[in-house]
């Protein structure tokens, strides 16, 4: 993760201003995840095996569940609520009215962050602020070392509060944004022993 405002000689990207989704647009394709928190460039490099397995595991165990008016969509999807924001979380689910053919311009229903060595800090801090500020109602976390699942959902004030943790082989029953069963354990396949 680096966090800066655009002052690269990069061409099209401006000197001395926050940087845009124009400049993301900017950018080269070499693997990296770009994402913008109000105008703060934010760079992650290429996930590692585990957090694709568990990605990928999500994406399966949501998608088996999910009501037909939403939609479960892995990274990278942007999440674009404005121009100095775009957010790409590791798996989102949206509600079909809210989606475009090239983005989500509103919060979605859950948003779920799976931790790397180089975005801890980033998805636990900066990332859950932005999503609280959007209104985004689940936010999850999934720590592939542990493994485990940490859950928080917006109280009545918009803030979040943790509702669960799970770890291993310990189960987390979701209520929202709709029923799903998780074992953290699971998420990583063959990959855990």
């Amino acid at each position: 993760m680096v966090g800066m405002t655009a002052t690269t000689g990069s061409p099209g990207i401006a000197h001395g201003r926050p940087f845009t989704v124009d400049d993301l647009e900017a950018m080269p394709d070499d693997g990296n995840r770009y994402e913008l928190i109000d105008g703060m460039l934010f760079v992650s490099p290429a996930p590692i095996t585990r957090h694709q397995k568990i990605v990928a595991e999500l994406v399966i165990r949501l998608g088996t569940t999910c009501p037909d008016d939403l939609h479960v969509l892995p990274a990278p999807f942007a999440v674009r609520p404005s121009r100095s924001t775009e957010l790409q979380p590791d798996v989102l689910v949206a509600r079909d009215e809210d989606l475009t053919e090239k983005l989500l311009p509103v919060a979605p229903v859950l948003a779920v962050e799976v931790l790397s060595p180089s975005t801890a800090l980033n998805d636990l801090n900066t990332k859950k602020a932005a999503y609280e500020r959007l209104g985004v109602p689940s936010y999850w976390v999934v720590d592939p070392q542990e493994p485990s699942l940490t859950v928080f959902e917006l109280d009545g004030d918009g803030r979040y509060r943790q509702v669960a943790e799970v770890k291993g082989e310990d189960a987390f029953e979701a209520r929202r944004p709709f029923p799903v069963g998780v074992v953290p354990i699971e998420l990583l396949g063959t990959l855990a022993r």
